[in-house]
C-alpha cells in the first residue's frame, strides 16, 4: 500500500541519493598503499644497484607504518622473480623491482612464463643508470674519435670488455658498433667488476660500464671516461661528453630501474603506489644519494613507465635479432 511522504523526509532522501556518488568516489579514492605488509621482490642477488635501490625505498616505506620485505629471488636474467610476483595478488603490496633487463629478456628467452606486456604493469620509473666508455689512463685513445678512427680501421681487432653478455653495457658496446660502423670484439665478463679490473691491466682496449662501478677510478685518476651513454650528460661525471655528441646523434641507453606490479592491479591502487614512492624519492636525502652513485633520478608515473618498457621491448627485440643475441 502507498503513502505520501512528507516533503521534508523526500527532500531529505533526494539530498542523500545526490551526496551518495560523490561518497562513493571518496570511498574509491582512499588511500590504498600500503595498508599492510608490503614485499618487494628483486630479480636479482643481493647487493647489485636494482638490489640496493628496493632496499633504499624499503626502507623509507617501512617507516610509514607496515612492514617492508625485500625478496631476492635471482635466475635467468631477472626472469624467474618477475614470474613469481606476475602471479601475486592484485593488491597493490607485492611489487617487483626491476631494470630494462626486463625489456630485453622477451627478445633472449623463449618460454618467459608470462606476458610481459600484460602480466606485470609499469608503475614508477625512479631512476636511470647511464653507462660510461672507459679506457686505463695510460691508453692512447683520449675521445671517443680516436676509439671510432682505430675501430673503422680494417682488420682492426679492438676489444670492449662488458659487464656480460645481454646486460646494458653489452647493448651499449654493440649499438656504437653498429653506429659508428666498427667491429670491436666483445669480450663478457661476469659482472663490471671483473671487467673494470681488466680493462685497467690492458686486458682488453676498453671497456662499458655502469657508472657506479667506474666513478671510484675516473675520480683516482686510473680510468678515463670517454663518454657517456645516456641522452644528456650526467652530474657526476659533468666533463663526459655524450656518445650523442661525439658523433652519433640520438644515441641514448641509459638502464631504467622502476616498480612494478601484477597485471590487472586496480588504477587507482598503481597510482596510490606511484605517490607514496614518488615523494619518497623527492626527498633531498634520497636525490642526494641517487646522483652520487651516478644515477639519474626520475619520475614516470603508469603510464609514461609502460610506455618506456614496451618500447624497449620492440627496441631490444630488433637489435637482439640484428647482432644474433639469444640465451636459449
Amino acid at each position: 500500500m502507498l503513502t505520501k511522504m512528507p516533503v521534508q523526509l523526500l527532500c531529505s532522501l533526494a539530498f542523500a541519493a545526490a551526496l551518495l556518488p560523490a561518497a562513493r568516489a571518496e570511498v574509491k579514492a582512499a588511500p590504498t598503499f600500503p595498508v599492510k605488509t608490503v614485499e618487494i621482490t628483486v630479480p636479482y642477488a643481493v647487493g647489485g644497484g636494482v638490489d640496493m635501490l628496493a632496499r633504499l625505498i624499503g626502507d623509507q616505506l617501512g617507516k610509514l607504518g607496515q612492514p617492508v620485505i625485500v625478496d631476492n629471488k635471482a635466475g635467468a636474467g631477472s626472469t624467474v622473480g618477475t614470474r613469481i610476483v606476475a602471479g601475486k595478488p592484485k593488491d597493490g603490496h607485492s611489487l617487483l623491482m626491476m631494470n630494462d633487463a626486463y625489456s630485453l629478456a622477451p627478445a633472449i628467452y623463449k618460454n618467459l612464463g608470462y606476458d610481459p606486456k600484460k602480466d606485470l604493469a609499469a608503475v614508477i620509473n625512479v631512476a636511470y643508470a647511464p653507462m660510461l666508455v672507459v679506457v686505463p689512463a695510460s691508453s692512447r685513445f683520449k675521445t671517443l674519435a680516436d676509439v671510432v678512427a682505430a675501430g673503422r680501421q680494417p682488420g682492426s681487432k679492438l676489444s670492449y670488455g662488458s659487464c656480460g653478455a645481454g646486460t646494458d653495457p653489452h647493448l651499449a658496446g654493440e649499438m656504437m658498433n653498429i653506429e659508428f660502423k666498427m667491429s670491436n670484439v666483445h669480450v663478457p665478463y661476469k659482472g663490471c667488476g671483473p671487467a673494470l679490473v681488466d680493462v685497467l691491466g690492458g686486458q682488453v682496449d676498453l671497456a662499458v660500464v655502469t657508472i657506479s662501478g667506474a666513478l671510484t677510478y675516473i675520480s683516482s685518476g686510473k680510468l678515463r671516461a670517454l663518454a657517456i651513454t645516456s641522452g644528456e650528460r650526467s652530474k657526476a661525471v659533468p666533463e663526459v661528453p655524450t656518445v650523442a655528441e661525439s658523433g652519433a646523434p640520438g644515441f641514448n641507453l641509459s638502464q631504467w630501474q622502476g616498480l612494478a606490479v601484477p597485471g590487472g592491479t586496480p588504477e587507482n591502487v598503481k597510482m596510490d603506489i606511484y605517490k607514496t614512492v614518488s615523494a619518497i624519492m623527492k626527498t633531498d636525502a634520497m636525490r642526494k644519494r641517487l646522483e652520487d652513485l651516478g644515477y639519474t633520478t626520475a619520475d614516470e608515473g603508469p603510464a609514461a613507465f609502460q610506455k618506456i618498457v614496451n618500447d624497449d621491448i620492440d627496441r631490444f627485440a630488433a637489435l637482439a635479432r640484428k647482432i644474433g643475441l639469444s640465451a636459449d
